[in-house]
């Protein structure tokens, strides 16, 4: 038996990127740290991390997935002194604003509106975004968008852990790597479709070298970064599209490659923004039979 739309997750083993498991629960009221929480209908739990890196079995709240607004949607009256984020849950370049959203814990300074991109609102192009994608931030009575400049946007305009690389070296590394990121994904995906079948070769021989660079941490500058951020999103889509459609593991060969993935794993900032794996490879299947 478990609470109607409550999930729990419990990080018993934060050296392992674990997945999160449904606890049966007698009521929809646990007792925490001498305190009751009562819980809503849509509320998820976690590991408490405030978005790092999981390091203690201990439960806390977070926000729950809202459905996406679509063409029936009323509009959100913008401009009001609210602050938003426009996302899709599938898109990857709207993940990389909610990874550095979550990550500077801002889920209570940055509202997340999430938008169905295949039923847009009509009122998101004419009122908010006129570029009409995602993601859009909506701050200071002005829209940001473009997810590069998004992130950087985010990290340096709010409170909150910093994104950005200290010293020359590393940001030098770092806007060589965020440079190269649309190459990357451009390169990997002419493999997948069939127009180079060494292009994602080279791609992913490529951030393994980047990812030997600096040997203080596993992540590209040694500690957690934009450049992270930037990458995952698509490396993890990659990761899963290659294994299940092409029999092939991008992290073969590539220790470091595998060392992100699985360090990446315990930053819930990111684990809490991924789609669910099947989900995302079957969406991949029928892009390409359509």
């Amino acid at each position: 038996m478990s609470v109607v739309g409550v999930k729990v997750s419990v990080c018993l083993y934060p050296s392992l990127a674990l997945s999160s498991r449904d606890f049966s629960l007698p009521s929809s009221s646990l007792y925490h740290d001498r305190k009751i929480l009562r819980l809503g209908s849509s509320v998820r739990l976690r590991c408490k991390s405030y978005g790092k890196r999981r390091t203690e079995p201990v439960l806390a709240v977070i926000e729950s997935r809202v459905p996406e607004l679509d063409s029936s949607s009323e509009p959100i009256q913008v401009f009001d002194g609210s602050t938003r984020l426009y996302i899709s849950y599938t898109c990857p370049f709207a993940q990389r604003a909610w990874i550095t959203r979550n990550y500077k814990s801002l889920q209570n300074k940055i509202e997340l509106v999430p938008i169905d991109l295949k039923n847009r609102p009509a009122w998101y192009k004419e009122k908010v975004y006129t570029a009409n994608k995602v993601p859009a931030l909506e701050h200071n009575n002005r829209v940001i968008g473009e997810s590069l400049d998004l992130i950087k946007y985010i990290d340096t305009n709010f409170q909150g852990p910093s994104l950005t690389p200290e010293g020359l070296e590393k940001q030098a590394l770092a806007d060589e790597l965020l440079s190269y990121a649309d190459s990357f994904s451009k390169a990997v995906r002419s493999t997948l479709n069939g127009d180079d079948n060494n292009s994602a070769e080279t791609a992913f021989d490529y951030i393994e070298q980047a990812l030997s660079k600096f040997n203080e941490g596993p992540f590209f500058l040694g500690q957690f970064s934009l450049v992270d951020v930037a990458y995952v999103p698509f490396i993890e889509r990659f990761h899963l599209i290659f294994k299940d459609v092409m029999n092939m593991d991008v992290t073969s060969g590539r220790p470091n490659l595998a060392l992100w993935i699985q360090e990446m794993n315990k930053i819930e900032a990111y684990t809490e923004t991924r789609q669910d794996p099947q989900e995302l490879v079957e969406r991949y299947k029928k892009r390409v039979q359509a």
